[in-house]
């Protein structure tokens, strides 16, 4: 990938605290051919059953759930966080076989979400749904389902953040402590103070591992849910997150180890990051790549 490191456009960032010596990460433009697609382009395939601009989750291999997508659209919840005020009420997944599996909520809620996630969280071989669901007075929360007897049902959930119009947004799900498994991290309210947290799946439920403030991984309106992304850049087999600090005039990369969440580095940028942020290379060779909301692209690198 090209690099274009002027005086104009490389930022000394803060060094990650090691061992060794601090390391260096720059900031540089990205133009032409050296933009990933992926900064653009959401490459999910449209979900069927009317969800406007819904899409579809999908995991490969043999496992139980092979896709899953939100139906049943509705204007019973007026918030419209993510671009308009159709939610939806019903998850659908689909198994390995083709069956077509689906869970509809009551009427006081909604999933104010354009997909779900789908994961082995507990590394029992069985993949988990990560949605989010949204009360009409509680507002959003992080909730978990599953296949139980061939039916989809719930597994866990965070709880309601406590009051209508209070939304989250998943940040990663990725082994983020080097457990077995792997944790979901989730900004809470990121366009009022956003608080990142950290959730493990363990026996059926989920418990808090840490909460760090001042994030953001979304802009208010926007369908554009992609504003994170995972890396293991130590490589010390435990991945990182990156995701936007609270005004998205910044990129922080947060590890999480025996002090819980810290910030490891933190990158300034010309303009408020607005796109989806995606990974290149791994480990010392990792990249960040960010776009913003002046049309500019950016790779934060060592």
């Amino acid at each position: 990938m090209g690099r274009n490191i002027g005086a104009s456009l490389a930022c000394l960032l803060i060094g990650i605290s090691a061992a060794r010596a601090e390391e260096q990460w720059f900031v540089s433009e990205l133009t032409g051919a050296s933009v990933p697609p992926e900064v653009f382009e959401e490459t999910r395939a449209p979900a069927p059953d009317g969800l406007p601009d819904g899409l579809v989750a999908t995991h490969v291999g043999d496992r139980d759930i092979a896709s899953a997508w939100y139906a049943g659209p509705t204007g019973r919840y007026r918030h419209g966080v993510i671009g308009d005020e159709i939610e939806a009420t019903t998850l659908v997944a689909r198994t390995a076989l083709g069956n077509r599996r689906s869970l509809t909520l009551p009427e006081s809620e909604v999933f104010e979400d354009r997909y779900p996630r789908l994961a082995d969280l507990d590394g029992d071989g069985k993949i988990e749904v990560i949605a989010i669901k949204s009360s009409a007075v509680l507002g959003a929360s992080v909730t978990i389902y599953g296949l139980s007897e061939d039916a989809l049902t719930e597994r866990a959930t965070t709880g309601f953040i406590g009051q209508a119009n209070r939304w989250l947004n998943i940040a990663g799900i990725a082994d983020f402590d080097g457990v077995p498994g792997r944790e979901i991290a989730f900004v809470r309210t990121p366009h009022i103070g956003g608080t990142l947290y950290l959730y493990r799946y363990v026996k059926g439920a989920l418990a808090l591992l840490d909460t760090l403030d001042g994030f953001s991984n979304h802009e208010i309106g926007s369908r554009e849910l992609r504003l994170s992304a995972v890396a293991d850049i130590n490589e010390d087999g435990r991945m990182e997150l990156a995701l936007p600090s609270n005004d998205r005039r910044a990129l922080k990369i947060v590890g999480f180890g025996k002090e819980g969440l810290r910030i490891l580095v933190s990158a300034n940028l010309p303009a408020r990051i607005n796109k989806a942020i995606a990974v290149k290379g791994s480990g010392r060779n990792a990249r960040i790549i960010v776009g913003l909301e002046s049309g500019g692209v950016y790779e934060v690198h060592r």
